[in-house]
């Protein structure tokens, strides 16, 4: 059985179609008071795969829910998305590993034999606060073979910075092409530039690669000094289309052509679906 929570439904009715498997139905609502409010209102199988993203606070709420609703059941728990993995590190004293107290959250509902699947997790550090299997999946190849499609003219695949550079390697792999990374280098105490460590992107179709977009900023400024330096066109790919507030307006009129994402969270751009990744591994 496929259960899918509010964050990714369609996903996991995407992942159920690959597997034959059939899907829960769940019933999701807030009281007047803001609590949130679950219910699973088919039978139960002795195997349940959860699929839940949880891109706010509420949505671990739902997630807490469902596994509370099959706790007795053998549990393969499926994050798409996983909320706060950017706190992964206590950086100032007195502030919370929050990444960890999500996954102590979670654990007492898993077992042994239960298995966690993440996709393209920020901090793969975060994985190991699970007491039993934890895995994170690569989109990368699927987004790059959406990219290929785009019959791009010398291409290059940069990655915003060293963190994404095995995503951009991947990728630059599967197209056969160049990759590299923005340096930002200070001139003054007021000037700073962003370019590529070494290629130059004149007269190229450059590919930005990340595991997320947020608010957008840091991508709208790459854009646009990428195409302040020639490049014939500039094209976003991220897994994760977070995507808050503007953010979707700040890179266009930073002068991007496309942004491309999967469907861990499901957005507009969300046009590579990771279900087959995931079921794959299920």
């Amino acid at each position: 059985m496929i259960i899918g929570g509010p964050s990714s439904q369609l996903l996991a009715g995407r992942v159920a179609s690959i597997l034959g498997e059939r899907v829960a139905l769940c019933e999701y609502r807030t009281f007047p008071d803001g609590e949130a409010y679950t219910q699973l209102q088919s039978e139960i199988d002795d195997d349940v795969v959860v699929i839940q993203s949880t891109p706010s606070d509420r949505d671990i709420v739902y997630l807490l829910q469902l596994l509370d609703i099959v706790r007795e059941r053998n549990i393969t728990l499926v994050i798409p998305y996983f909320g706060y993995a950017r706190q992964d590190k206590i950086f100032k004293p007195g502030e919370p590993l929050t990444a960890r107290a999500i996954a102590s959250a979670l654990n007492p509902f898993l077992n042994d034999n239960s298995r966690v699947f993440t996709v393209n997790i920020h901090a793969p550090s975060v994985l190991t606060h699970f007491m039993c299997r934890a895995e994170s999946l690569d989109a990368t190849p699927h987004l790059a073979e959406e990219i290929r499609r785009l019959d791009l003219r010398d291409p290059v695949v940069i990655s915003p910075d060293k963190g994404a550079m095995a995503m951009a390697s991947r990728a630059s792999e599967i197209l056969g092409c160049d990759f590299d990374h923005l340096e930002k280098t200070r001139h003054s105490g007021t000037e700073v530039s962003i370019a590529p460590k070494e290629i130059d992107v004149r007269g190229r179709d450059v590919v930005i690669m990340d595991d997320m977009i947020a608010t957008g900023g840091t991508m709208a400024t790459a854009i646009s000094m990428l195409r302040r330096q020639g490049a014939r066109s500039v094209h976003l790919a991220a897994v994760h289309p977070v995507l808050t507030g503007n953010a979707l307006l700040k890179l266009y009129h930073a002068g991007v052509d496309r942004v491309t994402a999967t469907d861990t969270l499901d957005r507009g751009v969300s046009t590579v679906s990771v279900a087959p990744l995931i079921a794959g591994s299920i």
